[in-house]
């Protein structure tokens, strides 16, 4: 019997959803727009309504075929309207969650109320989306699943108790659901963006960090996303479970 070949670009398998799509110039988007750009029609999620709308619109202007839903990814109802609205593009091949912010707090300020607010945007959303995808991802045969992991997926930095807390159960997670449904044909990758991003988010309330860092020194979206491409089209005999991206000049 033949080896599975490794799926080519020209010939899409169904339909793209990321979770967690705000500003054009953030992540989750440079993801829709190079599986777009691919040929996949992509379904987008995300909570706030009017940077998920503008982000929608550019991609259809540059010929998409693309959906969008507004909600958020820790409740379940949402969710489902999420994977509803991928399946009616084309059957589910590729779910990412990209979803869940961070904010700076020293530790004995934190309430209680910010710590599960984190872990709420980061691992039960991460639970959420994948208990709702992997029935989806089966019936057809497999496909991807891929979280957003950050540095405080591996270390917790002063400050941010929460996130890496949040960030290290979304880890662990993807690890086990890895081992469980990787022999079913689904693949499960983590990818660790450890460092600045060259987006929206950063430079809004940090605009000079993109000079002080020079050429290169944050993670540019669109080489980010060019990482999730490439994670879903590996052949199954090569799959990559945990994929650490950072800038070049990074330290670690």
């Amino acid at each position: 019997m033949a080896s599975p070949s490794v799926l080519e670009p020209t010939a899409p398998q169904g339909s793209v959803l990321i979770a967690g799509v705000g500003a054009s110039q953030g992540v989750g988007a440079a993801i829709a727009r190079r599986f777009a750009a691919g040929g996949y029609p992509v379904a987008i999620a995300g909570r706030n309504a009017e940077k998920l709308t503008a982000t929608a619109a550019e991609l259809a202007a540059a010929g998409a075929k693309v959906a969008h839903v507004v909600g958020d990814v820790s409740k379940p109802a949402d969710v489902a309207r999420f994977v509803e609205a991928a399946q009616k593009l084309a059957p589910l091949a590729m779910a990412v969650h990209n979803a869940g912010s961070n904010r700076w707090a020293p530790f004995l300020k934190v309430s209680e109320e910010q710590f599960e607010s984190h872990w709420r945007e980061h691992a039960l959303g991460g639970f959420h989306l994948a208990q709702a995808v992997i029935p989806a991802l089966l019936s057809r045969g497999g496909g991807t699943l891929v979280f957003t992991g950050a540095s405080g997926s591996l270390r917790g930095k002063a400050h941010f108790a929460p996130f890496a807390a949040a960030k290290a159960a979304l880890r662990a997670m993807a690890q086990s659901i890895a081992r469980e449904f990787g022999p079913q044909g689904i693949h499960v990758g983590h990818v660790v963006i450890d460092g600045g991003i060259e987006g929206d988010r950063l430079l809004s309330f940090r605009p000079q960090l993109k000079e002080e860092r020079g050429a290169d020194g944050l993670l540019n979206i669109a080489a980010i996303a060019e990482a999730y491409w490439v994670l879903h089209h590996q052949h199954r005999s090569a799959w990559t479970l945990e994929l650490d991206l950072r800038p070049w000049a990074e330290s670690f």
